[in-house]
């Protein structure tokens, strides 16, 4: 939808002909990055790649901006993009250059002198504080020499920052190729899907996710709950939880989805605990009844064949989210067990947020699902029918957004 809020398309590099302009390229470059500073896991930069080459194969001059991890407005050197630099020129075969700055004159200067099918990469643009604060005067600091945005960083779209929001003010805008795709892909769950249609959702907190539970669990014909965020459920039914992580402030809400949803609500029956993350010796007990010294780590044997089987009978699938500490050895299968699942749809299926796609590599099943998001927040926030502000900016609003 367009401004004023009447129905509209998300513009495109399919809408602007965009051969031989001057573009600042916005993805989403924030990897993980190794104790030692290197890039742990390029699939966020080859997720971009299509749209760089397809810029730079049109001679255009290519300014790319990405922000790297949590560095709150301030130069933090371990957060540079040098080692994002590094293997971009690894992946396209030509010098990627690092600007010594974000702004500034010197990096104006580097900006100016950028030839057609050139690129020159920006430091991290969270370095300014300018940035999360969605400021006009830093996005027209940015635009400078520039005359095309193209956005591609869809893990940033639910931000209003301004490179992704207020920047769309001053720049001609459309989306990239990452971003479109994740767009058409993900709206594929909120129309017409093939049944049944299951919603699997793990990770941390319920807070961060109660909308997006209430909301999809109105759509799915199962809703699958495991990970930290089922624990405020178990406890909310009056489970013992021990010491595992809960949200008590939101056992109400819990109590009031689990009324609401009914036998479409799936929970764990057992769970594997230890006494920390880092105990060798896991112990699996009811979900109801984790001792006073132990922790809920993963989901059980029992619920693992219990989520498969829901699966198995799925045609349509979404998963967001692990179902316990999967990074630690001992407390991975149940993130595992669901990985192979939801792999095995046979219809349309769907994972976003970086520990669901880890685990989706690490099991080495990624090849097989249909649709692997680059955005967590941003397709949980998509999903849940919010009006996001980058994606709001390049002409596209959801049916009812709020």
């Amino acid at each position: 939808m367009d401004d004023d809020g009447k129905p509209g398309r998300l513009r495109t590099l399919e809408d602007v002909d965009f051969r031989g302009r001057r573009v600042l390229l916005r993805a989403d470059l924030n990897v993980p990055l190794t104790a030692d500073g290197a890039v742990a896991d390029a699939s966020r930069i080859d997720a971009t790649l299509p749209t760089l080459r397809r810029l730079l194969d049109a001679d255009c001059a290519v300014v790319l901006a990405s922000h790297l991890g949590r560095p709150k407005g301030r130069v933090v050197p371990a957060l540079s993009l040098a080692p994002v630099a590094q293997v971009l020129s690894q992946r396209l075969g030509r010098p990627v250059p690092l600007a010594p700055g974000v702004t500034g004159p010197e990096v104006a200067a580097r900006v100016r002198a950028l030839g057609p099918g050139e690129v020159l990469l920006l430091e991290n643009l969270r370095f300014d504080p300018r940035e999360e604060k969605d400021d006009p005067a830093f996005a027209a600091e940015l635009a400078q020499g520039l005359d095309l945005l193209v956005d591609d960083a869809f893990g940033a779209v639910h931000r209003a920052h301004a490179s992704v929001h207020a920047l769309a003010g001053v720049l001609e805008s459309v989306a990239g190729l990452l971003v479109a795709r994740e767009v058409e892909m993900l709206s594929r769950l909120l129309g017409q899907v093939e049944r049944p249609y299951a919603v699997v959702l793990g990770g941390a907190k319920v807070a961060d996710k109660l909308g997006m539970v209430a909301t999809l669990g109105e759509r799915a014909d199962r809703l699958i709950v495991g990970g930290g965020m089922a624990n405020t459920f178990l406890l909310a039914r009056g489970g013992r939880m021990g010491r595992s992580l809960v949200e008590p402030d939101r056992a109400a809400d819990a109590r009031a989805l689990m009324e609401r949803l009914g036998e479409r609500l799936l929970l764990p029956v057992d769970l594997v605990v230890g006494s920390a993350p880092d105990d060798p010796e896991p112990r699996v007990v009811g979900a109801d009844a984790v001792p006073d010294d132990a922790m809920a780590l993963d989901i059980g044997p029992q619920t693992r064949g219990r989520f498969a089987a829901a699966l198995a009978e799925s045609r349509t699938v979404f998963w967001n989210g692990p179902m316990g500490v999967f990074e630690r050895p001992a407390y991975r299968a149940g993130t595992q067990a669901v990985a192979a699942a939801v792999a095995a749809v046979p219809g349309l299926s769907v994972v976003g947020g970086g520990d669901s796609v880890a685990a989706l590599h690490a099991a080495g099943v990624a090849s097989r699902i249909g649709h692997v998001s680059t955005g967590g927040g941003a397709s949980l926030e998509f999903l849940e029918g919010r009006d996001l502000p980058g994606l709001r900016v390049l002409g596209y609003r959801p049916p009812g957004a709020r």
